[in-house]
């Protein structure tokens, strides 16, 4: 994330707002801070942030519901998201990312933490690499995937995916056939060294499938391993 991008830095703790505001404002950022869900979705309607640093425990909105409102936004869907979660929230950090966030960090935590994982989402989103230029089209039995437009056509009806969703199915779709572990899967939609577990790949998997509809079998598990694209001879089922 470069200096002077623009980053909301939502929780209902003054003194985290401080400290955070202070380590972000002395690496040269922009920092505006919320204190409730409905005030950080205000802010950032009407004045489009770079980042957002979400604590997922809130008065009113929760982070949660933030989040969901955010990505569920053209105007603010490509708003990258790092949660600030307690201990024990896995299953909240496993929404999270369904949703669409990009990292998270566990209270308490250390600003220079903090700070790593947003100049690591920066470098995600400001730098893409080679696999990330847009493509051409990949038809796969009665699906077709556009990287260039992110967008996934089953049986020629568009699909709404999440960006973890479309990464983790681009990911596969683009070796049929190869097994990829977890690791793998997290270190190719992710990044290297992102914090994860195993059951928020199945998780984000379990959603994906649900969506592909009759394509769904296209995802197969690799039972003790991760999961692949299937090398496809027939169309979907009917």
């Amino acid at each position: 994330m470069k200096r002077g991008a623009h980053i909301l830095v939502v929780d209902d703790e003054e003194d985290i707002q401080e400290l955070v505001r202070y380590n972000l404002e002395r690496e040269g950022y922009r920092v505006t801070c919320a204190g409730s869900g409905e005030k950080a979705v205000d802010i950032a309607r009407q004045n489009p942030v770079d980042l957002m640093v979400l604590d997922l425990m809130l008065p009113g909105i929760n982070g949660l519901e933030v989040a969901r409102t955010i990505k569920g936004s053209s105007a603010t869907a490509a708003t990258p998201i790092i949660m600030l979660t307690a201990k024990g929230e896995e299953a909240d950090i496993v929404t999270g990312l369904e949703l669409g966030a990009d990292d998270y960090v566990t209270k308490p935590f250390s600003p220079r933490e903090l700070l790593a994982r947003i100049r690591a989402v920066g470098r995600r989103v400001e730098a893409p690499q080679v696999d990330d230029v847009p493509e051409e089209k990949l038809i796969l039995g009665e699906m077709e995937i556009h990287p260039g437009m992110v967008q996934v056509k089953v049986k020629k009806e568009a699909v709404e995916l999440t960006y973890s969703e479309f990464a983790l199915l681009l990911l596969l779709a683009r070796r049929p056939g190869w097994v990829f572990t977890r690791s793998q899967i997290v270190d190719g939609v992710r990044g290297d060294n992102y914090a994860v577990t195993d059951r928020s790949v199945d998780v984000i998997v379990a959603g994906l499938r649900k969506k592909l509809g009759p394509c769904s079998g296209y995802v197969e598990t690799v039972r003790g391993i991760g999961y692949r694209f299937k090398e496809l001879h027939d169309k979907c089922a009917p």
